[in-house]
């Protein structure tokens, strides 16, 4: 029997679904974007707080093999980081050509799909949260209502919905195992000698489903059309919330599945290897600034992939570093950009004369995901998966990580030169939301960079 409902830990995704309906009737009331979008901000700052001050190591929606929302320091961190990304795209999409209420209301529907997402106790809340997050991703992909958007939200669409097919069917091969889609139960339950391939084959099928969501080789082909489409804050969230989607998802579902883990951790090798290595080669013939970073999210996901394989708590700080160094790239895009595309990697020529804060604040973001100084967030992200795969006894891996570092040290390098390059362009003018939001951003790169225990601590569960 279901005990009561604790209210008191469901209040951030009460409050998250709340802002979403709050945008949509506002926009109806006063159709005007400063209304939309600022209350959007306003209800994700909210969920943010609420997520923060919730009692932790409590649970709710239980039955007698285990509960479906657990509110423990990881779901309060999930549901941290959803909220502020949320809240900096809105900021960010300024001069987004959009209807504001539609898009902000989208945006809180994923923003309440992620907050759900870290406290998912079971497969079916896992996966239906993960899809809430993703949903609206492709209306707002399509926002742009042009051939290159269309595009890329069908290819996020089609790879989307074979992605979801397949992690069903392994999460429906799972249940038929072990009789029982509770993560904790899972990770205790032990399959019968019978029944052991159809774990292993569960197992390989819900991981490799999973991995679309933070674009890992072979699913990883619709990221640059669709990223280059979309309208730029999109983007911008689409490589930081959606890809932390399915990291956590990732790490819910190989940390449930310990019987089946040696075969899990291969799998989870086997694609990080592919997809870093992939996404370094795919970025370094890019010359189209959007399509340049989505291959290096590409690679930035196998990196995490491959912490995944020993260490959870390595996978989620390296994605807290990943996704502020993302935003505050995407945010220096935007800001340098207002015409609403990315231009080439040669229309950012002489920024740094231009704009010297801009600039400073790209070279910062660049060197982070390429884990040299002065981003020292993402040097502390590079070593921390370094430590976990050498500790883990996974030296070979971690060796082809410093490989794949290595080599995508020739993009990243090819985009900070640009920026100090002759150029005449003018000097871009920013709207304040956006300089805020890229300020703080650029600010919270700046201080994990120097305080990075304050990520590791709070990853470590």
């Amino acid at each position: 029997m279901i005990q009561s409902i604790d209210h008191a830990i469901l209040l951030p995704a009460y409050l998250a679904a709340g802002t979403a309906v709050l945008v949509f009737v506002a926009d109806l009331v006063v159709p005007r974007r400063a209304v939309s979008l600022g209350l959007g901000v306003l209800g994700s700052l909210a969920v943010l707080v609420s997520a923060v001050r919730a009692p932790q190591g409590r649970r709710t929606f239980c039955l007698p093999e285990g509960c479906s929302y657990v509110y423990d320091k990881q779901a309060m961190v999930v549901a941290v980081l959803f909220a502020a990304l949320t809240a900096a795209v809105l900021l960010l999409s300024a001069t987004t050509k959009a209807e504001p209420g539609e898009y902000a209301f989208l945006l809180a529907c994923s923003m309440t799909g992620g907050v759900v997402l870290g406290a998912a106790g079971d497969l079916i809340t896992l996966i239906v949260a993960l899809e809430t997050l993703t949903l609206p991703l492709y209306a707002l992909v399509a926002l742009r209502r042009g051939l290159r958007s269309a595009e890329g939200a069908l290819s996020l669409f089609v790879v989307s919905v074979i992605s979801t097919a397949v992690a069903l069917f392994g999460a429906a091969l799972v249940y038929a195992t072990f009789a029982t889609v509770h993560l904790g139960k899972l990770a205790t339950a032990t399959p019968t000698k019978q029944l052991a391939p159809v774990a292993t084959l569960g197992a390989v099928l819900l991981v490799a489903g999973l991995s679309f969501k933070v674009a890992a080789v072979p699913l990883h082909g619709w990221a640059p059309a669709t990223y280059d489409g979309a309208p730029l804050p999109v983007t911008a969230y689409l490589s930081t919330a959606s890809k932390l989607g399915g990291v956590v998802a990732l790490l819910l579902v190989s940390g449930a599945l310990l019987e089946v883990r040696p075969t899990t951790r291969v799998v989870l090798a086997a694609l990080a290897i592919a997809t870093m290595t992939v996404g370094n080669l795919g970025a370094l013939r890019q010359t189209r600034m959007v399509r340049l970073l989505a291959w290096s999210s590409i690679a930035q996901a196998g990196y995490v992939l491959a912490a995944l394989v020993v260490s959870g708590p390595a996978a989620v700080a390296y994605t807290v570093f990943f996704v502020i160094m993302e935003i505050v790239a995407f945010g220096v895009v935007i800001a340098a950009r207002d015409d609403g595309d990315g231009g080439a990697v040669d229309d950012y020529r002489g920024l740094a004369r231009r704009s010297p804060w801009l600039a400073g604040a790209l070279v910062v973001a660049l060197a982070g995901l390429a884990g040299l100084p002065p981003g020292f967030a993402g040097l502390f992200a590079k070593v921390t998966v370094v430590k976990a795969l050498v500790d883990g006894h996974w030296t070979w891996l971690a060796v082809i990580v410093v490989l794949n570092a290595v080599l995508a040290l020739a993009y990243y390098a090819r985009v900070g030169a640009a920026l100090f390059a002759p150029g005449d362009a003018p000097a871009p003018k920013t709207r304040w939301p956006i300089t805020a939001a890229l300020a703080v951003a650029a600010a919270v790169a700046l201080v994990v960079g120097f305080l990075p225990q304050w990520v590791l601590s709070a990853a470590s569960y």
